[in-house]
């Protein structure tokens, strides 16, 4: 009998919102190495077979739990009046969304690219598809409204440079980027990538 069969029965979505949740709690707590199917199943109130039902082994379950993980707390866009303002802003709430899973990522990667045959970007591009995000896109349409950035300039590579940037310093440096990491981001890189001429 499924542990699920008690008091009162979790199906659908909520179920497995459950098991995510639990999923992504191990990934964070326990890392990688410990991360089993029982371990989820367990702190998901729930037995395997629900599990297996859904994932048909450990790899499909992590890409699942850090596909979900990702898309929870994401930042919405700011509105400070500036593009400088909007991105550095932007680039603060990130940090403050992602600033756990830094080091589970940098440890993550090696075990879980020996074990799949794929990579952190393949999951991120499941989490979020390809491109530039909702939230970024909106930031630059207002920008361009307001004549701060060349739309032409804004290539798909220049799109998610700031982002990129921030992600290599959180992985390299396994520490939240400080706020004059991210003024550097903005000034020195971005704006002049994408300012008119």
């Amino acid at each position: 009998m499924d542990l699920d069969d008690g008091v009162r029965r979790r199906r659908g979505r909520e179920l497995e919102d459950a098991i995510l949740t639990a999923a992504w709690d191990q990934l964070l707590q326990g890392g990688y190495g410990n991360f089993t199917i029982d371990a989820v199943a367990d702190r998901a109130d729930t037995s395997r077979s629900v599990v297996y039902r859904r994932w048909p082994d450990r790899i499909a379950l992590v890409e699942a739990a850090v596909t979900f993980g990702l898309q929870q707390d994401r930042p919405s866009a700011p509105d400070t009046g500036s593009l400088r303002g909007d991105m550095i802003e932007m680039l603060r709430r990130v940090v403050a969304a992602r600033r756990e899973i830094a080091p589970l990522v940098s440890v993550f990667i090696g075990a879980y690219f020996s074990d799949s045959g794929h990579s952190f970007a393949d999951l991120r591009r499941r989490a979020f598809g390809e491109g530039v995000s909702a939230t970024m896109t909106e930031i630059f349409e207002r920008a361009a409204a307001r004549g701060e950035l060349d739309p032409a300039r804004l290539t798909p590579r220049v799109q998610t440079v700031a982002t990129d940037l921030l992600r290599h310093d959180m992985l390299m440096t396994l520490r939240p980027s400080r706020d004059e990491d991210l003024a550097a981001i903005v000034d020195e890189i971005f704006l002049p990538l994408v300012s008119p001429l």
